[in-house]
């Protein structure tokens, strides 16, 4: 008369094991870093937006060098502390002393070609080995830039380039470059780098009567925080890309002039 309490009993313990042991491995399938695939050969997936940080200097000694075809993994040490940087393509060494400024913060980021995901990993406009160039590749300067000091000042007139407008004028006007290629030059005030396989760059040269006001330009050129650039590239109006970067007006597919 007992036997069948007995069996529904082993049946409840066989059930709560069955149970037990699904939330285990749906923990360990989940425990892994996220990530999305790449399409392209390298590119930044994670599982947490990137992460802007100040425009602080940093003087740093490279530990450890990772090329790829489009960028440059170092690991480097500031005051003790190891941190990973990703950097476009440059020529880097060990053991040599570089200067970068500012950076994206992302983390579970995966180097499809080293098949390594880096927990925590900054993406930096460029290196250098003076201070006076922060922000541009160790050893290069792209065609057009100017790399002297300029001034922060956003009042400061800066002359179109040869067969060029003004922002402002691009702005009172816009329908009329919509869809166009125009040419600017002003200075970057603002850049978020590598964000959807491409650059970020805000420009201004001191047409517009609102200070805060910039045009943004989408490039894979690698423009340094600072620097007074010539650009030609496409006009856009009304441009959604999704994960709110909307724009009313934006240049896409910049290029510098030489």
């Amino acid at each position: 008369m007992i036997l069948f309490p007995i069996e529904k009993n082993k049946l409840s313990l066989l059930k709560n094991a069955i149970l037990l042991l699904g939330v285990v491995v749906l923990f360990a399938c989940n425990s892994g870093p996220k990530m999305i695939e790449a399409e392209s050969d390298e590119t930044a997936a994670s599982s947490t937006p990137a992460t802007e940080t100040t425009q602080a200097t940093h003087k740093v000694v490279a530990d450890e060098v990772l090329q790829t075809s489009k960028y440059t993994y170092l690991n480097v040490s500031e005051d003790g502390v190891q941190t990973w940087i990703a950097v476009p393509k440059t020529e880097a060494v060990v053991g040599e002393t570089y200067y970068y400024r500012g950076g994206l913060k992302k983390t579970n980021f995966k180097s499809v070609e080293h098949n390594r995901v880096f927990e925590t990993v900054y993406l930096v406009s460029g290196i250098s080995t003076s201070p006076t160039a922060m922000g541009a590749p160790a050893g290069h300067m792209h065609a057009g830039m100017n790399t002297n000091p300029v001034s922060t000042d956003p009042n400061v007139k800066i002359e179109p380039v040869d067969g060029g407008i003004t922002i402002a004028e691009l702005f009172e006007n816009r329908s009329k470059y919509d869809g166009k290629s125009v040419r600017i030059k002003g200075r970057c005030v603002k850049l978020n780098n590598m964000i959807m396989d491409r650059n970020w760059v805000h420009l201004q040269d001191g047409s517009l009567d609102d200070p805060e006001q910039n045009l943004t330009i989408t490039t894979t050129e690698n423009i340094p925080l600072g620097a007074v650039v010539s650009v030609e590239g496409v006009i856009s109006l009304n441009k959604d890309f999704g994960a709110g970067y909307r724009y009313d007006i934006i240049m896409e597919e910049a290029h510098l002039l030489q």
